[in-house]
């Protein structure tokens, strides 16, 4: 068998189901194999989007959704660039994709041939890690080693540059490859660090779990993590990729932290004097000011990458561990007279009430209603039951963050690190590829969408519905709340009057449209669109003036929240 060939043949070993991509000459041969073994009943699907950009979000979405590795073909020069934008996204939300990119053939690198780009070069910084293929003798190590990398302890994406010739070349020895990673000293294991954590915990009067996108990457830990929670009766908060790990029915969930976090979970880390965190990086969205948030509490800090321990908080404790092991490591622990910490809870439970305060809405139509009425409509209806809720980024996101319920962990995807505009269409289609059952929500903005809008055309093809909400205020809305907010109202370039028929385009593409603005039968309307078994984009005229509230100020710390858009 020729590369490409032998590639498919590794790929289906691997069980993969779902291979996003779009050709171009240097991968001819590559979709040539991949044709082939389609006639001759391969397992695989090749899902043709419109944009490489969408093809990589849509891996990333898959990925998430169905916690396996995210495969993504792209061609040289420019489909490989394309990818870019997608790669960094996966690799600052620790997301496996498996990044097959064509390149010109071996004699004329370095040569400025026709569609040619360094992609070492230009991937380094934003990959877990890279390789370019120079010998088809090395193929076979190569695409291993790139399996397992992506993987393998913190996940991540991992791009194989491979050239047009290898692709052709013969391939000899297709016997099993092995990847021996190197062996890294564990430093800082649980076991070593067992009894400080231990003495931590029991002289502690207001521990709080914080749980990150490490949890909710795990199959096993959001379980693990709740026994933990309710062992010890322990409050948790979650960050922006670690909001579907904890159930917020739950007493002891206190939903998300941070900069737009709900009161309750920012109250709780403010008064806390041991923060429990798993698998997150404290990022300046969660922890506005590591300096003064460390200054009055205890942290424990287990991540699998060590890297990521105390790089913005500084940790009492670091734990270099999964955050599945830990929790299983926690529950294992003896302490003779376990702390309950009943009056603490209570405190946190009490704060976290304020949730499920009735709002009334008038004026235009308001992104928080409009999503506040999808989550109780999916939440007290059987036949919306398995559904995945996908954002893009900005003012509705984190509204969505702030609103959603997930019983499930790893139904709430989002672009988190890199707050990429663009990346919802592309990845809840890849979240609904991922689906036998049920169905995905997407919500986005009028900005954001239009950014992958190309992608209705693949929508077409998911296996479940999908339910696009395009929450149009004619505004970039986080942009301009910011300007409105910090820059004295001066709404330079963020403006969006001259959007389009968004249900016009829609019937384009063959797809279902349906437009509100007004509050008649609003909850009717929507009930019907969740219900209904075809895909829908519902365009909702939203009020340009909507903020998100509560915000910590860039920089602040939690004690300058928000809460209504003037300083506490």
């Amino acid at each position: 068998m020729n590369g490409a060939e032998y590639l498919i043949k590794f790929l289906e070993e691997k069980e993969v189901d779902i291979i996003f991509g779009y050709p171009g000459s240097a991968v001819l041969s590559l979709y040539d194999a991949l044709y082939k073994a389609i006639e001759n009943n391969s397992r695989i699907k090749h899902i043709l989007t419109r944009h490489e950009q969408g093809a990589i979000h849509a891996a990333e979405g898959y990925a998430q959704a169905t916690k396996k590795t995210g495969v993504v073909f792209a061609t040289s020069g420019p489909g490989a660039t394309n990818l870019v934008t997608g790669l960094a996204d996966a690799m600052l939300d620790s997301v496996p994709v498996f990044a097959i990119t064509g390149q010109v053939n071996t004699p004329s690198i370095g040569h400025d041939a026709f569609q040619e780009a360094d992609m070492l070069g230009v991937t380094l910084a934003i990959t877990k890690h890279n390789f370019l293929v120079r010998d088809i003798k090395d193929l076979a190590y190569t695409l291993e080693s790139a399996w397992q990398i992506a993987r393998s302890g913190r996940h991540g994406p991992v791009l194989t540059d491979i050239p047009g010739n290898i692709f052709n070349a013969e391939i000899i020895n297709t016997g099993k490859v092995y990847y021996i990673p190197k062996e890294r000293k564990i430093i800082n294991s649980f076991e070593e660090q067992k009894e400080k954590i231990i003495n931590l915990l029991v002289n502690s009067s207001r521990p709080v779990i914080l749980a990150g996108g490490g949890v909710t990457a795990s199959e096993e830990a959001p379980g693990l993590m709740r026994k933990f929670m309710e062992k010890y009766n322990i409050p948790c908060a979650v960050t922006l990729m670690g909001k579907s790990t904890a159930d917020i029915s739950h007493p002891l969930a206190l939903g998300m932290a941070g900069m737009h976090g709900l009161p309750a979970a920012n109250a709780a880390l403010k008064k806390s004097d041991l923060i429990i965190a798993v698998g997150t990086r404290f990022s300046e969205r969660t922890i506005e000011n590591p300096e003064l948030f460390s200054q009055t509490k205890s942290i424990v800090h287990a991540d699998i990458d060590i890297a990521e321990i105390s790089k913005n908080v500084k940790a009492e404790i670091p734990v270099v561990t999964d955050s599945a092991e830990f929790f299983r490591s926690m529950l294992d622990i003896k302490i003779n007279k376990i702390p309950q910490w009943q009056e603490w809870a209570s405190e946190a439970i009490k704060a976290k009430e304020k949730l499920n305060e009735k709002m009334i809405f008038s004026g235009k139509l308001k992104i928080r209603e409009i999503i506040r009425i999808v989550t109780e409509l999916c939440e007290n209806s059987e036949k919306n039951g398995n559904i995945s809720v996908i954002t893009d980024v900005g003012q509705h996101q984190m509204i969505a963050a702030q609103e959603t319920r997930h019983k499930n962990p790893g139904t709430f995807i989002t672009s988190g690190g890199l707050g990429t505009m663009g990346f919802g269409l592309p990845a809840a289609i890849g979240a609904a590829f991922g689906k036998t059952n049920g169905k995905v929500i997407l919500f986005s903005g009028d900005g954001g969408i239009q950014m992958n809008i190309q992608e209705l055309a693949t929508v077409r093809k998911t296996p479940v519905p999908v339910k696009i909400f395009i929450l149009d205020n004619n505004r970039l809305g986080m942009v301009r709340q910011w300007q409105k907010n910090f820059y004295g109202g001066r709404y330079s370039q963020s403006i969006l009057d001259d959007n389009p028929e968004f249900v016009t385009i829609a019937a384009a593409y063959g797809i279902k449209g349906v437009k509100l603005s007004s509050r008649r039968k609003l909850e009717d309307n929507i009930k019907n669109i969740l219900d209904s078994d075809e895909t829908v984009l519902v365009h909702v005229l939203t009020d340009p003036e909507e903020n998100v509230y509560p915000i910590i100020p860039a920089g602040k710390s939690n004690r300058e929240i928000m809460p209504n858009g003037e300083v506490n």
